[in-house]
């Protein structure tokens, strides 16, 4: 599969409209596309020494053939982005750099560039390598706009436009498509026959989810995608609809009772940290949150705005640490989380440390892993 597709390396490099042409012969004595080869195997921790190589090499770090020929090699690592709220409305875009040679910092939060037209309570959505941030208030007028982020080169596009204006909706991926429902008051027939949508990116068009009246009520607090299931909680019982069935269901009490803050999924199981301090997994088909164990005397008994992602199949907790003056502290923690055979949830933590430091009255907004 990769032959073919790096058989045309070399023509793919020279043409590439995006960035200055590198030279040939990446590596000396070595055909560009064994290069290409070699060179995509390479973690992202080692890309900027690679990229002080030569002028050729660090060319090839900024193109998209680089990033295809990773995906094809199956050599994409998941990267955490990380949105921060400062000063009233501003947004703050930060990526996880890990630079395992830097033994002071290893794990490092870097800037990458704002959204152009921030809102507040927009809903996020990651496919492939795009982050896809879904309508907010703008002025405190729900917007319909979407911005997408290519997270290869971290540029900014615009997206396709949703059918109606939304703020803290609920949105979820499933077979590649992006579902959206409530952030909307249904006052309107535009409103209320477009309570939930869905996006086809092959397409870039929106279109209307059908959605039985009492639940479009609702208004959102957290979702989740759950074995091809659209999980949303609201603050009057939760919902899910089955995208393959088109089919609306009530969730049970278990789970609308003990989801709280923001989750993650791993390996089906959805993860949350509650109100006590404890990281609990929940397991859909049986019904039953289990404590995630082993983390007692590894994390502080209580993470501030903890927000959590799956990054690469591990489960990374970020929170707001207690900083001097007049600054917070962004620490970071990822855990490799496993289920025995009685069910029970373990964790242990693969590296924890403080990654930013952001000024006081700043908050967590959002994270997700996208894999590069």
């Amino acid at each position: 599969m990769f032959s073919s597709s790096s058989s045309s390396s070399s023509s793919s490099i020279r043409t590439s409209s995006h960035h200055e042409p590198p030279a040939l012969n990446l590596i000396p004595s070595l055909p560009d596309d064994v290069a290409l080869n070699c060179l995509a195997r390479l973690p992202r921790s080692q890309h900027p020494t690679l990229s002080l190589v030569s002028k050729s090499i660090r060319s090839l770090l900024s193109t998209p053939l680089f990033f295809n020929s990773r995906s094809l090699l199956q050599c994409t690592q998941h990267v955490l982005y990380l949105t921060l709220r400062s000063h009233g409305s501003s947004l703050l875009w930060l990526t996880l750099h890990q630079n395992p040679l830097n033994s002071a910092n290893p794990n490092l939060l870097v800037p990458v560039p704002p959204i152009p037209s921030p809102s507040v309570g927009s809903a996020y959505a990651v496919i492939g390598h795009m982050i896809y941030v879904i309508g907010g208030s703008i002025n405190d007028i729900p917007s319909s706009h979407v911005w997408v982020l290519d997270c290869r080169f971290n540029k900014w596009q615009p997206g396709p436009s949703m059918r109606v204006g939304r703020e803290f909706a609920a949105a979820g991926v499933i077979d590649g498509k992006i579902y959206v429902m409530g952030g909307c008051v249904a006052d309107t027939w535009a409103r209320s026959t477009n309570w939930a949508e869905v996006l086809d990116p092959a397409t870039g068009r929106w279109s209307t989810v059908p959605s039985p009246v009492e639940v479009r009520e609702k208004w959102m607090h957290a979702s989740a995608v759950v074995d091809d299931k659209f999980y949303a909680m609201a603050d009057r019982g939760g919902v899910a609809y089955d995208t393959r069935n088109r089919v609306w269901e009530s969730v049970g009490s278990e789970l609308d009772t003990g989801w709280r803050g923001r989750a993650c999924v791993i390996n089906g199981i959805l993860y949350c940290y509650d109100y006590l301090g404890h990281i609990k997994g929940f397991e859909v088909k049986q019904g039953l949150w289990r404590e995630l164990k082993g983390l007692d005397d590894v994390l502080p008994r209580f993470l501030c705005g903890a927000t959590m992602a799956n990054v690469g199949g591990n489960l990374l907790v970020v929170w707001e640490g207690i900083g001097g003056g007049k600054e917070i502290e962004i620490w970071c923690a990822e855990i490799v989380v496993k289920k025995d055979e009685d069910g029970e949830l373990s964790g242990k933590i693969c590296w924890s440390g403080k990654v930013h430091s952001v000024p006081k009255g700043s908050s967590i907004v959002h994270c997700s892993a996208v894999a590069l």
